[in-house]
């Protein structure tokens, strides 16, 4: 069906609208990866106030499928990683702060540094209990006086060194069966419709592995993704049900599913 890692950067696109903001207080931004480490990472994006804040600010993640090396640019000894998430996080990261991250795409993270994803899941720890080397390299390497510029030019060589010096390997049959959620846009029963040559029981074990999670579990974030990319307004919801589309039997089972990934309802998210 494929045999190239590329179907994941070519049909999966992972977004994070609840820390998309701008204003005079705060700035996210997202900065795409340099052409030869395209296919394993997503983005690297910085989160910081640009003043004090008058109280602690909840970081809110919604679900993407994806994991997430990150560092304080101000000590960047303070490095971890989060897994997958089944729902959304909030947590607070106090009143001034100023956060770098590595998002890679699903899977992408355990082929490169061959580690079961499903020991990371829904929690962020301490990156050199995971990988110590490149924790070790962000603690040396990363000064808190290098710009967000310099500092992906660094993180880019560096991966980009990891790959050069790895025989990437994955299981193919995996990567038909993320090839079909992609096609079905999340929409399927993953016990019928993958058909990749995997019993349930190697289906469960293998996306646990590269995912963090079983395949239904994915699924459901990819549906929700999905909706996020088509970017609905509060009105269009309500005209043109793209839910129904894909699957939810009616405005309540949406609602109570969004709210799980998201953290609020559509028409907050949408408003």
């Amino acid at each position: 069906m494929v045999n190239n890692l590329k179907i994941i950067k070519e049909h999966y696109k992972p977004i994070q609208p609840a820390v998309s903001i701008n204003d005079d207080q705060i700035s996210y931004q997202e900065i795409m990866p340099n052409k030869g480490i395209e296919d394993f990472v997503y983005c690297f994006w910085q989160l910081k106030t640009k003043k004090k804040l008058h109280q602690d600010y909840h970081y809110r993640v919604v679900s993407d499928g994806c994991i997430d090396i990150f560092f304080d640019h101000k000590d960047p000894e303070e490095n971890f990683v989060m897994g997958f998430c089944r729902k959304y996080t909030q947590f607070p990261i106090g009143k001034e702060f100023d956060y770098i991250g590595i998002r890679f795409l699903p899977s992408m993270f355990s082929i490169l540094f061959d580690t079961d994803a499903k020991t990371l899941s829904n929690q962020s720890q301490e990156l050199h209990k995971i990988l110590p080397d490149f924790s070790q390299w962000i603690h040396k390497t990363i000064q808190p006086s290098n710009s967000f510029e310099i500092i992906i030019e660094a993180l880019n060589e560096k991966i980009l060194s990891y790959l050069q010096t790895r025989d990437i390997h994955f299981d193919q049959r995996f990567l038909n069966a993320l090839h079909l959620i992609f096609q079905k846009r999340g929409f399927l029963d993953t016990e019928k419709d993958l058909n990749v040559g995997l019993s349930s029981r190697q289906l469960r074990r293998i996306f646990n592995f590269y995912i963090g999670t079983t395949a239904k579990a994915f699924s459901n974030v990819v549906r929700f993704q999905h909706i996020l990319n088509a970017k609905p307004s509060k009105q269009s919801l309500k005209e043109n049900k793209l839910y129904f589309d894909l699957g939810f039997f009616d405005q309540a089972h949406f609602i109570k599913n969004f709210k799980t990934f998201y953290g609020v309802t559509p028409s907050e998210a949408f408003s």
